[in-house]
Formats: C-alpha cells, sequence, structure tokens
C-alpha cells in the first residue's frame, strides 16, 4: 500500500504549485474547487542498482499517494464545507502543510496566522465528528454500556482540549484514549510537515520562516523549505537536465525527495527489499518492526508461518555483486523471530505455509 500524504494548507498558499513541483502533475492551480491526486514512486537509487543486478522481468518501487485539496476558509468546517474537502484525506499517514512564505510590500503575508487557521479547521472537523460518534453511542452510554461510557469519556476529554485550541496530536493521548477516538480518523491527530513556500529557492532566509520554524521545534515536526514556483519548472525538465538546475539554486534533491524523505523520518519508516530474477521489490514497514511482522508486509501467510529470515545488507550485496559472493565472505546472516528489520535489507523469507 502506498504512502499517503495529504496536501493542506490556506488559499494562495501555493499547495498546487508544490504538488506539480513533487509530482509533474501539470494539476491546474486555477481550479480552486478541484481535488487533485497523485502516486509518485518514492526516489531510491538501490532500486537502480538492484536492478542492474538481478534484471528482473518486473519492478515494483515504493510508491507515495498525494492528495491535494481545496485551500481552507476561514469557517468552512463550521458551514460543513471543510469537513467534505477533509473527507478526501481522511486516511491520510501524515499531512503536509504547506504554508505561505513569500510577499511583497503591497500584500499582508502572516505565515502563523495561517498555519492557526488550517490547525483551527482540523479541530472544528474534528469537533463535529466527535461529537457524532457521543451522539451515536449516547443510548448504549445510558443503558450502563460500560464500553460505551469508557468511549464518551474518552471522547468528551479530547473535545474539551479541542475547544480550548489544543489540536489532538499535541494533547499527549494515552492508548486507551486513541482507541477510544481510533473510528473517528481524527485530522488533528496526524503527524504533520510543514512546508514552507518561498519565492525563490535563494530566500531561504526570509524573516517569515522564524516564527514557524521555533513553533515546528516545539512540536517535534520538520519544516521543508521549497519554492514551489522553481521546482516545478525544474519538474517540467528532461530528468538529465534538473541537476544542472538544482545544483544552480543549491539544492542536492529535487522536492520529491525532501518530502518524501521527511515524511519517512516522521513516521519512522523504513524500505527492505526482496529481489530476483522475477522480480525487485520494495517494501516499507516500521523502523524496529520484527522480522515476522516484515514478513507479512509481503504476505500474511509468511507472517503466521514464518520460520526464519536470510539477510543480506544492501551494502554488502552491492560490494560482492551476488548473493553466493556475499554469502561465502560470511555476509549472509539467517535471522530468528526477534530481529529487527533495517532499512536496505535484502531478504529472504522462509516460511510455513498455511494448509
Amino acid at each position: 500500500m502506498p504512502l499517503r500524504c495529504g496536501l493542506i494548507g490556506r488559499p494562495q498558499c501555493g499547495k498546487t504549485t508544490i504538488f506539480n513541483a513533487i509530482t509533474s502533475a501539470h494539476a491546474s492551480m486555477f481550479d480552486a474547487a478541484e481535488m487533485h491526486r497523485a502516486t509518485v514512486n518514492v526516489p531510491d537509487p538501490r532500486v537502480g542498482a538492484l536492478t542492474d543486478l538481478y534484471r528482473p522481468e518486473k519492478i515494483s518501487p515504493a510508491s507515495v499517494d498525494l492528495v491535494d485539496i481545496p485551500g481552507l476558509e476561514e469557517g468552512s468546517a463550521a458551514e460543513g464545507r471543510g469537513s467534505r474537502l477533509l473527507s478526501h484525506i481522511k486516511e491520510a499517514d501524515v499531512l503536509i502543510h504547506v504554508i505561505r512564505c513569500f510577499g511583497s510590500k503591497s500584500e499582508a503575508v502572516d505565515p502563523m496566522h495561517d498555519l492557526e487557521l488550517v490547525d483551527l479547521e482540523l479541530m472544528a472537523a474534528d469537533a463535529l465528528t466527535l461529537e457524532r460518534k457521543v451522539e451515536r453511542i449516547a443510548k448504549r452510554a445510558r443503558a450502563g454500556d460500560k464500553a460505551a461510557i469508557q468511549e464518551t469519556t474518552d471522547c468528551q476529554a479530547v473535545l474539551d482540549e479541542l475547544h480550548e485550541g489544543i489540536p489532538a496530536r499535541r494533547q499527549n493521548l494515552s492508548q486507551t484514549v486513541r482507541a477510544s477516538i481510533f473510528e473517528c480518523g481524527l485530522m488533528s491527530l496526524k503527524p504533520v510537515l510543514y512546508v514552507a513556500n518561498v519565492a525563490s529557492a535563494n530566500d531561504f532566509e526570509a524573516p517569515f520562516l522564524e516564527g514557524l520554524q521555533a513553533f515546528a521545534e516545539a512540536e517535534q515536526a520538520e519544516v521543508i523549505v521549497i519554492s514551489g514556483s522553481d521546482e516545478a519548472d525544474i519538474s517540467d525538465l528532461p530528468p538529465e537536465d534538473r541537476p544542472a538546475f538544482l545544483e544552480e539554486l543549491g539544492l542536492h534533491e529535487q522536492s520529491v525527495e525532501r518530502v518524501i524523505h521527511a515524511a519517512y523520518q516522521e513516521l519512522g519508516l523504513v524500505d527492505f527489499f526482496t529481489a530476483g530474477e522475477r522480480e525487485v521489490h520494495v517494501w516499507t514497514c516500521k523502523r524496529g518492526a520484527k522480522a515476522p511482522a516484515a514478513a507479512g508486509r509481503i504476505h500474511t501467510d509468511m507472517e503466521r508461518g514464518f520460520i526464519r529470515m536470510e539477510v543480506i545488507s544492501y551494502e554488502d550485496l552491492m560490494a560482492y555483486r551476488s548473493e553466493e559472493a556475499a554469502a561465502k565472505a560470511g555476509k549472509r546472516r539467517l535471522e530468528g523471530r526477534d530481529y529487527e528489520i533495517q532499512d536496505g535489507d535484502v531478504v529472504v523469507v522462509r516460511f510455513s505455509p498455511a494448509k
């Protein structure tokens, strides 16, 4: 399943330009009512190297599903429009909040004000969701259903904090409360990456950034500084011409790489591989996942019937140029159920098929 990212922000923040820079989708920024969606492959040079080594029939890279919703207006959640827009990103794993950090002497630009307004819209939509759940289980709670009483108490506690202007992600929720509100898919509980959209790549020291960076640091979140207009232009170039333009702008990676790497970091994700003549496939799991859970990403039968995992690190495989040579050099390991999968592991799963 692709990593799911939802782009949010105020109108005129340059969100659709950022979407185009990441996806090369050429979505129209003039159609403010449209929701845009695109799937992009996760840039990873290791996939190309493994492909050169194995010459597989099929290549399956990791991918990201990116959804760009129209800008959130102040008060739109109360009118229902915000909730309808946010429903498009209800299943997002991470929110990418694009914030305008460019302007002119004739324009009032206030990134922190914009950030707070979008947070308020997320919280307003979440409040409606929680209120509906409380109403839905009220009859069971009045009848003495212990589970319904607990869920009502937990939902009301989160709701009270939302009314105080505290997003769910900053409420230090216990696992019990998280379980009670899980089905609600609260927007303000999702992890957030902040994208500061600046006028040009040379504008990284803009005064607009100071408050945003301090806010993100307090939230232990990341700010990625992008010139959407510059990088949208770069994404239109042939791939072979892009490095020269990135170097001219003082950048090492395109926005797609920076955003995806930041999303991986925010969510604590790693990629591992299965590789052979039939297919090179990238699999994504949580950092620290044990070998059976990682095997379950490939197929549920592999997790249920897990026996062991044969592991060669990507670096060792590239150094010895074949699995056989790596094994002879002692670089292939047999790992059991307690092994934590590492980024770049190339694995073979041994399991007992379900009967």
